[in-house]
């Protein structure tokens, strides 16, 4: 490889200088340079790539490197030159513990790195468990077809977790199976479901079927690990195809069922930007550990990437009561609630300076008449500072010390306007059905 230089008038046709200025320029050794002149007063610099080790012996490493001639004073553009010069300065040498990290080839996955493979792994762990819903679709008895949904094996068992939707009919405050359910698995076997359990506010449902031999299960893993940006993937039989994988981010990571004009009591979902559609019904929203993190159910109709999924949270307790019970009792106490932030509470005191001095809680704007709170002495304006003898700062945590404290006392601590504290004791009751 050569390139021709103008003379330097610096350096008059002292070959070694120009060499030693040449082999200084490009890096200590990284390109290696001789050089002579011709009797036109131009000098010739041979330039040789080095070796891979001598690129792996020196701090400064150069990709593959190729010189357009100059012609007539005129240089070759860089845009038409297939490999510019360009030089970049690289890490120093690895630690001692490197042996444990991830090379950058992709070659190997672990938890803390997204590689090429991160996602194909992560399905991989899961696949196996994922199973097609063909449940009969009918009116009045009649057998008008079969509707397709998804599901997911959760113990070797054969205990399959789906939507409620998926498989039940609601009337009213019941629920009734649709019938038989077609279990199809990934590696072709099909199996008879029945339903054990439904719940129609959470939407969530659980299929048994019967087997000789262990099943493969998916891992159930904590929604609330999950931030805004992490990466998901829907898995499911969407429009009746089969094995299909997509992947998105969760976009929310407490959509609340108000905020998508949901009425009945509170519930919060996953919002992610998979795509999924009509047969992805109760399949798995999984992290990049192979770990079920909820269970898809809807999506909005007229908008692309606004996903929704039951957190595997609310799922674990949900199937907790379903093996306790029969059923999910929620208790109930007759308030509307809202969770304070810093500016909330500045906009509060500025429209009433009596507003108590907190820095969290939960506002109380409503108490409902005739409600275990109205009995208990709750007013509107309070603010709920402690709940079960533990200081709390969100509904959801309120929800969770209730958990399904149905006919218990606790005791809450409120404060009021100028400051006053009270203490009362509620007693919360089970939730009407129909809510």
């Amino acid at each position: 490889m050569r390139y021709l230089l103008r003379r330097l008038p610096n350096l008059g046709r002292n070959s070694s200088l120009l060499r030693a200025a040449a082999v200084a320029a490009l890096g200590s050794g990284v390109l290696y340079a001789n050089a002579a002149s011709d009797s036109n007063s131009r000098f010739q610099i041979s330039l040789f790539l080095p070796t891979r080790g001598d690129l792996l012996s020196v701090p400064w490493r150069a990709p593959l490197v190729s010189f357009g001639p100059l012609m007539h004073g005129k240089a070759t553009a860089v845009g038409n030159d297939p490999f510019p010069l360009h030089f970049s300065r690289v890490a120093p040498d690895p630690p001692a513990d490197a042996k444990n990290q991830v090379p950058t080839d992709g070659s190997t996955h672990c938890s803390n790195c997204f590689t090429r493979d991160t996602i194909a792994n992560a399905a991989a762990k899961v696949s196996p468990a994922v199973v097609n819903l063909s449940v009969p679709k009918g009116i009045y008895g009649l057998t008008l077809g079969r509707s397709i949904g998804s599901g997911t094996i959760i113990d070797s068992n054969g205990t399959i977790l789906t939507c409620a939707h998926v498989v039940v009919d609601f009337q009213g405050v019941k629920a009734s199976s649709k019938g038989n359910i077609e279990v199809t698995m990934q590696d072709g076997r099909t199996f008879e479901g029945t339903v054990l359990n439904a719940d129609l506010h959470s939407d969530i449902a659980i299929v048994k079927v019967k087997t000789k031999s262990p099943l493969p299960a998916a891992k159930l893993g904590l929604s609330n690990k999950l931030r805004p940006g992490d990466w998901v993937i829907a898995m499911g039989c969407p429009l009746s195809l089969q094995n299909t994988v997509t992947a998105g981010i969760v976009s929310c990571i407490d959509r609340k069922s108000s905020d998508l004009g949901l009425g009945g009591m509170r519930r919060e979902y996953l919002q992610t930007d998979c795509s999924i559609n009509v047969g992805n019904s109760g399949g798995p929203l999984v992290n990049m550990d192979g770990e079920v993190v909820g269970v898809n159910n809807m999506k909005v109709l007229a908008a692309d990437g606004l996903s929704f999924a039951v957190p595997v949270d609310s799922v674990s307790k949900i199937i907790d009561q379903f093996r306790k019970r029969g059923r999910v009792v929620r208790p109930w106490l007759g308030l509307k609630m809202i969770d304070l932030n810093d500016m909330i509470i500045s906009q509060l005191k500025e429209r009433d300076p009596t507003f108590p001095n907190v820095d969290r809680g939960v506002l109380v704007p409503m108490v409902t008449p005739g409600s275990p709170a109205d009995h208990a002495g709750f007013r509107p304006g309070d603010v709920v500072t402690e709940f079960d003898g533990k200081p709390v700062g969100s509904i959801k945590e309120i929800i969770d010390l209730m958990d399904d404290k149905v006919g218990k006392p606790l005791k809450v601590v409120v404060k009021r306007a100028n400051n006053a504290v009270a203490t009362l004791s509620v007693i919360p009751e089970e939730a009407n059905p129909d809510m």
